[in-house]
This record gives structure tokens, sequence and C-alpha cells, in this order.
């Protein structure tokens, strides 16, 4: 129930995935490093986007909103809404 051995193949093939059976011998550290590279990317990206975000409305109070955590403009409102609150 194996379905047999590797078959034979032409030797001088190549292809950038390898070809048949390619398996290079550091397949974890070359994905380690990708995933490392494409969350520092993204990580820019967001940081970036967080930053030049711009509100003309500001949500309800209260309610969920997930970008009270990262939005500066949302943030410095709540705190001037609770100054104005407190005083």
């Amino acid at each position: 129930m194996g379905g047999g051995g590797k078959i034979p193949y032409p030797k001088h093939v190549w292809s950038p995935a390898g070809g048949w059976y390619g398996q290079p011998k550091n397949w974890r550290a070359n994905t380690l490093t990708m995933g490392a590279l494409v969350l520092g990317i993204c990580t820019m990206v967001f940081h970036t986007s967080s930053r030049i975000e711009h509100r003309e409305l500001m949500p309800e109070k209260g309610r969920f909103f997930p970008s009270r955590w990262w939005s500066r403009e949302i943030r410095e409102h709540e705190a001037n809404q609770r100054a104005r609150e407190a005083s």
C-alpha cells in the first residue's frame, strides 16, 4: 500500500520549487527567516497605517472598537472626554 518506490526522472530538469522530490537541507531555517521577514514587514505596515489614520467621527462611548487600542486620535479624544467629565 505504499504506492511503490521513487520513479526515475530526468536529472537535467531544474525548477525553482526543487523539482522531483526536492527537500532542501535548510528548509526550516529558510521558513523561519521568511516568516520573520513577513512579520517584520507586516509590523511596519501596521505601524505606518496606525500613524496616518484619520477619523472624522469618533466611536460611541462604551462600544467595542478595536482601533481604540492603537489609534492616537481616538486615545486623545477619549482622554479629553475623561478630563471634561472629571472637571
